[in-house]
């Protein structure tokens, strides 16, 4: 790599001593190569030769084919290729020269007609050379790309250069986000900013990430979830609101978990968890039909039909996936729930509630098993505590969550909307916390007092944008779908 390197550097210094500036500020081209794509692909040789465009483009070289005194190079740039094609006697000395200094890498601006080569490939006859940038560092081999996944995280950059699928992944997310922005706008929701800087870590059972203001000399926290603040804005009088933001909580690494990702939360006051249910299956499907095309998609190598989407409690999808002949009455009894968690050999706080030994039942007996979309409803209180009691059955939360292809995508609840309802849940999750719970929520004594001045029935809910693009992009891991994953030091 140092000699290569050397080599490079011995070229610009030639460049240089050329009277080129090989940085120089701007460069006016007048097609992107897509559009050059666009405009000429689908006209022929003769076409081309009678219609004498001349264009001005710029892109990466990333193929050079040299032949003495003329030679080929491949522009990239936008996701679009295009043919460049340099002869000595169609070019100024000095020009000429200088394409033989070009490396893979460079970027360079090039001035000419478009014709056809006798193979008939789309091609621009250089007449004018412009250099713009150095590649000091080459790319890696093109049949060999770049492969090593650690690297593909780390150094993103080389990534979408020479990986398409890579840049394709991330145009989609894009996408995804434009698509479920569009979706909300639409109905009427107004996109709204809240704090990412906290004093209280609030709206998620979540470990989060402490930081210090110094002129407040205060703690502050990194959000784990914008809901508090938006339902403070429900309470204002939004009736509609959205923030697709950024959270953090701090927890493990998996391939579905990453410490920095992105949240789309939505609250619609005088609805419930139900009707959320009916809008998340529409904007699901809506932003499947924009983005793939069809609603059967491939995420690894396992087909996902978006028309088959289905409801289940907590308890039926548990019952329906155990390893075993077991019936909703195993539920209900923390002891038989403590023996079927043995079964499973899962590793559990044996003084854990009913309530939380059902919901370590089903993360570990049920998810793996909900590919194609599915609800699951009915979750116990203890797992919900800003979620409100069904009236029927005071232990069990108005709540859902989304699963498909065995991942949570996500959440959602009827809002607890009584404050002295609120206080008590904020001070049993108080206790939670001296018991050792980092995971508590904390009390945050300024949202109850906004419930105190009324908050009409609402729903909201969080989907998880990282791991929906996961999904539609067929990738595996959550670190193929964010730029710039955290990762330890090297």
């Amino acid at each position: 790599m140092d000699n290569l390197e050397e080599v490079r550097l011995d070229k610009l210094e030639k460049i240089r001593a050329m009277g080129i500036d090989p940085y120089p500020a701007e460069y006016r081209y007048t097609h992107t190569l897509e559009q050059v794509q666009d405009r000429f692909s689908a006209k022929t040789g003769d076409a081309l030769e009678a219609d004498a465009a001349v264009v001005r483009v710029s892109g990466r070289i990333v193929a050079r084919r040299p032949f003495g005194k003329a030679g080929f190079l491949t522009l990239t740039e936008g996701g679009a290729r295009v043919q460049v094609y340099a002869r000595k006697d169609a070019l100024p000395e000095a020009q000429f020269a200088l394409y033989k200094l070009l490396d893979i890498g460079d970027f360079i601006g090039v001035e000419g007609r478009v014709f056809r080569t006798r193979t008939g490939e789309l091609t621009v006859g250089a007449a004018e050379l412009t250099f713009l940038a150095k590649s000091l560092r080459p790319l890696p081999e093109k049949w060999h790309g770049l492969t090593d996944v650690e690297i593909r995280y780390r150094r993103r950059y080389v990534d979408l250069i020479v990986n398409t699928e890579a840049r394709d992944t991330f145009v989609r997310r894009s996408r995804i986000v434009r698509e479920l922005r569009r979706f909300l706008d639409e109905r009427g929701y107004l996109e709204v900013e809240t704090p990412l800087l906290q004093p209280i870590a609030g709206g998620a059972l979540a470990r989060p990430f402490r930081t210090h203001h110094n002129v407040l000399d205060m703690p502050l926290y990194l959000r784990v979830a914008p809901e508090l603040y938006l339902k403070r804005l429900i309470v204002g009088g939004l009736t509609r609101v959205y923030d697709l933001n950024r959270s953090f909580r701090n927890e493990g690494l998996s391939f579905k978990h990453n410490p920095e990702y992105t949240m789309l939360e939505f609250y619609q006051a005088y609805s419930n968890y139900l009707d959320l249910m009916s809008l998340t299956e529409e904007m699901i499907k809506d932003v499947v039909d924009a983005v793939c095309g069809s609603r059967v998609v491939v995420h690894d190598g396992v087909e996902i039909d978006f028309d088959d989407w289905s409801r289940k409690t907590v308890k039926e999808a548990i019952v329906e996936h155990f390893p075993g002949d077991i019936d909703e009455t195993h539920l209900s009894r923390a002891g038989a729930a403590r023996e079927l968690l043995d079964q499973l050999s899962v590793d559990y706080d044996p003084d854990s509630s009913l309530g939380h030994l059902v919901g370590e039942l089903f993360e570990h007996a049920a998810e793996s098993h909900l590919v194609n979309p599915c609800f699951v409803y009915d979750y116990p209180i203890e797992l919900s505590p800003l979620s409100k009691a069904k009236p029927e059955d005071p232990a069990t939360a108005e709540r859902f969550e989304l699963f498909i292809a065995g991942m949570e995508i996500a959440n959602a609840y009827s809002e607890l909307n009584d404050p002295v309802d609120q206080q008590a849940r904020f001070e049993a999750q108080l206790e939670a916390h001296a018991r050792g719970d980092e995971e508590a929520h904390a009390m945050d004594h300024d949202y109850v007092r906004a419930l105190s001045y009324g908050m009409p029935p609402t729903a909201g809910e969080g989907i998880g944008v990282d791991r929906l693009a996961m999904l539609l992009t067929d990738s595996h891991s959550i670190r193929d779908v964010i730029l710039f994953p955290l990762l330890r030091p090297e």
